[in-house]
C-alpha cells in the first residue's frame, strides 16, 4: 500500500500576523487607544516586568514592577501639578493585583502622611500617621482607620495610649496630660471616657500645672467600683448592639 504524505496546514496570515504583533520582553513606548504612554517589559501582549505608564487625561505617572497587566510589586505613583508642571510623588510601596498592597507611603493633599502596611488599597497592619495638625499616631490599622493597639500622640505633648476601634478609643487605656501634669486611666466607648481615675502624674515638670492637686479616694475597695462601672458599659453596648429580632 502506497504511504500518501499529508501537508500540513498553514495557519491563516491573519493569525501570523497577530502572533507576530504580539508584545513579549522589552519594548518601545506603545501608545493606546486613549492615548494613554507605556514603556517597559510585556508578557503575552500584558505588561509584566518593569515599565512606567503615563495616563494622558491626567498626567500620572506610574514607575515599578506590573505582574499580567496589572501593578504588582513595588512602584511608586506620582500626580501632575497642574500649575507647576511638577510631579508630586503620591505613593510608595508595594502593590498587588493594581491595589496598594503590603509596605508603603502615602503622601495626602492637606501634607498628611501615612507610612506602613496596606491590603487591599486601605491602610491595614501597623503603620504610623503624620496628621496635618501635628498628631501623630503608631500602631494597628483595619480596613483605612485606627484598629487595636495604638498611641496618639497630641501636637501639645499629650498623648493617648490603649485600644482602638473603627477609628476611635474603645477600651482600656490611658490619657497623659503632660501640660498639666495628670493621668487619666479608664475605660472608653466611641471616643468617650466612661469610668476610671485621674491623679497627678509628672506635675513638677508639667508647663502648665493645676492649680489644684487632685486628692485621694477614700472608698473601700476602688477597683471593685471600677470592674462594676465597666461591666455595666459592656453590658449595655452588647444590649444596644442586639438586634430587636435577637432579643425576642
Amino acid at each position: 500500500m502506497p504511504y500518501i504524505k499529508t501537508s500540513k496546514k498553514s495557519p491563516p496570515v491573519s493569525t501570523l500576523l497577530d502572533i507576530k504583533s504580539q508584545k513579549c520582553g522589552l519594548r518601545h513606548t506603545v501608545y493606546s487607544v486613549s492615548g494613554n504612554e507605556y514603556t517597559g517589559e510585556w508578557q503575552n501582549n500584558k505588561k509584566h516586568g518593569k515599565g512606567i505608564q503615563i495616563w494622558k487625561n491626567s498626567g500620572s505617572i506610574y514607575d515599578g514592577e506590573w505582574k499580567f497587566g496589572k501593578r504588582d510589586g513595588h512602584g511608586t505613583y506620582s500626580v501632575l501639578l497642574p500649575k507647576s508642571k511638577a510631579y508630586a510623588r503620591k505613593y510608595c510601596g508595594g502593590w498587588k493585583n493594581g491595589k496598594k498592597h503590603g509596605y508603603g507611603e502615602y503622601f495626602y493633599n492637606n501634607s498628611s502622611v501615612y507610612e506602613g502596611e496596606w491590603s487591599d488599597d486601605q491602610r491595614s497592619g501597623w503603620g504610623r500617621m503624620y496628621y496635618e495638625n501635628g498628631d501623630v499616631y503608631e500602631g494597628e490599622w483595619m480596613k483605612d482607620s485606627n484598629h487595636g493597639q495604638g498611641v496618639l500622640r497630641f501636637s501639645n505633648g499629650n498623648w493617648y495610649e490603649g485600644t482602638w476601634q473603627d477609628g476611635k478609643k474603645n477600651g482600656n487605656g490611658k490619657l497623659y496630660y503632660s501640660d498639666k501634669g495628670q493621668l487619666y486611666v479608664g475605660f472608653w466607648v466611641d471616643g468617650v471616657a466612661k469610668c476610671g481615675t485621674l491623679t497627678d502624674f509628672g506635675r513638677d515638670e508639667a508647663p502648665t500645672p493645676a492649680k489644684y492637686l487632685i486628692p485621694k479616694l477614700h472608698l473601700v475597695d476602688m477597683e471593685l467600683v471600677l470592674r462594676d462601672a465597666k461591666s455595666a458599659l459592656i453590658a449595655n453596648e452588647k444590649q444596644v448592639s442586639t438586634p430587636a429580632h435577637d432579643k425576642e
